[in-house]
């Protein structure tokens, strides 16, 4: 989908649909709405005075304006969106209401279409930031993933262009900021969706790393992808004891963006789990819901997707994205319950269940950062079912040592939509990690099991600023909600992407 803005007024505006918007309980519109009514002789006032529209918070009233009846207006329908109260307009409610937009306007048949910016005149909002949360709201809100359906003939064409109209020659460099930020972190989540929504027998490890090659030789990234030999080498123990069951290489992916070349201390390392299937391995899932698992690498996914648009939108920070990408797989050479594996840091492991399998992986590519002088530690991953039960799958919970490194990460997603919630870690469930033959075992029972994964985290994290971010709940839904769709949301590539434009503006 084609986005640009033109300097005109509404009313001299051609598309196939002109979109204008409401605040609940006005009864006489202005602005660009109140130029529009205008020009079709107060139709939208008289449709509000007959209670057809309220301008409720996404309420959608099309209007059909032809030509022959109004001939000096050009639009040949008008779509009036409602925005809610005045007073609680905000940027989620703008992606909101531009993803209900662009559903709709598929639904008709619009190719083009011509809307103004939704919160930027009395709603108050920054013309950029405005601008911003329209394009993620329609782009996100109109993804599709429809690679496999074949037989679907009369399925609708997405929309192809939209037109921002602004009248205000002063706004025009910041809504176009607005449509270019918009785009790169709204193509990067689309990215991750798909990776995420595709099935396990056409994303392997090893495609998993063509994907990141591709991504870094068109935006200017180093990538590196370490085989078994290499990571062996290194001691990464605990990731390949994962990768023993499967019949498919595992594959170690490293991307680096530059953007602060003579400061190499001045670097963030975006760590994602990578399990390209998880069967449960030895410890095998329940058959029912095992399909979902194909999404086992949401959190790589995410870290590949974000550093593309960081890459393209040019921070001043180095950041790192990491994935250790590998099935877990029940093998007859899958490890068992009760063996014990040496992570790269030395650390020793006992396994006590091979479902808990993501933590392992994640611990040797945080050992992996760390021997390449990372300073500040994200990790993201589809890790525990105990996320679901703690906060639901509308947010994602989030564990850290570093207030600082916390906050940022929690005020970066707050900005773009992808509810977080901070829990703690305490040194009650901490003791849950505890063995009797080695340092530690990968679980820690039932009770607190989003908690005792992170403390597992931890432990190889140490001192350095670190955060863990668990999306097993928030990454993929079953039915459409807002900008996000049924299936992979791609959650939290656009907190990634946020969180390194603010470390590095």
């Amino acid at each position: 989908m084609e986005i640009a803005v033109v300097q005109s007024d509404v009313v001299d505006t051609e598309a196939d649909v002109l979109v204008v918007n409401l605040f609940e309980g006005v009864t006489s519109p202005g602005g660009a709405t109140g130029a529009v009514d205008s020009a079709i002789g107060g139709l939208i006032s008289e449709l509000i005075s007959d209670g057809e529209i309220s301008g409720r918070a996404s309420e959608l009233t099309l209007i059909h304006t032809p030509n022959s009846a109004y001939p000096a207006f050009k639009p040949s329908r008008v779509l009036v969106a409602g925005l809610g109260k005045d007073d609680s307009i905000n940027l989620d409610g703008i992606r909101r209401v531009s993803a209900s937009v662009i559903r709709k306007l598929r639904s008709l048949g619009a190719k083009q279409a011509a809307m103004v910016v939704h919160g930027a005149g009395i709603g108050g909002i920054e013309p950029s930031a405005a601008t911003q949360s329209l394009v993620e709201g329609a782009l996100l809100g109109a993804y599709r993933f429809l690679k496999y359906r074949t037989t679907d003939k009369e399925r609708k064409s997405d929309v192809e262009k939209i037109i921002i109209v602004e009248s205000d020659p002063s706004k025009i460099d910041a809504i176009n900021t607005g449509i270019t930020n918009g785009t790169a972190y709204s193509q990067a989540e689309i990215l991750a969706r798909d990776l995420v929504n595709e099935p396990a027998n056409k994303l392997s490890p090893a495609d998993l790393a063509s994907v990141a090659e591709q991504v870094a030789k068109d935006n200017g990234l180093t990538c590196t992808v370490l085989e078994e030999a290499d990571v062996t080498k290194l001691g990464m123990g605990a990731y390949v004891g994962v990768s023993q069951g499967g019949s498919r290489p595992l594959k170690f992916i490293h991307m680096t963006y530059e953007g602060d070349v003579g400061n190499s201390e001045n670097n963030l390392w975006l760590i994602g789990k990578g399990i390209t299937f998880d069967s449960g391995g030895i410890s095998l899932k329940p058959g029912a819901g095992m399909g979902k698992m194909k999404g086992d690498m949401g959190g790589g996914a995410s870290v590949i997707a974000a550093i593309r648009a960081i890459s393209q939108l040019k921070p001043k920070i180095n950041v790192h994205a990491v994935c250790a990408a590998t099935d877990n797989m029940p093998g007859g050479s899958a490890q068992r319950p009760g063996d014990v594996v040496t992570a790269m840091n030395g650390m020793t492991i006992e396994i006590d269940n091979t479902d808990a399998e993501g933590r392992l992986t994640l611990a040797d590519a945080i050992g992996y950062a760390l021997s390449k002088d990372a300073v500040r530690l994200v990790d993201v991953a589809t890790l525990t079912g105990a996320a679901r039960i703690a906060l639901g799958d509308g947010v994602s919970p989030v564990f850290g040592n570093d207030d600082d490194l916390v906050n940022a990460v929690l005020e970066a997603s707050e900005g773009v939509g992808e509810s977080m919630w901070r829990l703690p870690l305490d040194s009650v469930t901490k003791r849950q990690n505890s063995s009797k033959i080695a340092d530690l075992k990968n679980t820690g029972g039932r009770g607190g099991g989003s908690t005792t994964a992170a403390h597992f985290i931890s432990d190889f994290a140490g001192d350095t600023p670190w955060v863990h971010i668990d999306v097993a709940a928030t990454s993929m839904l079953d039915s459409t909600r807002g900008w996000m769709p049924a299936g992979a949301t791609g959650v939290p590539t656009r907190s990634l992407i946020e969180l390194a434009m603010r470390m590095g503006g």
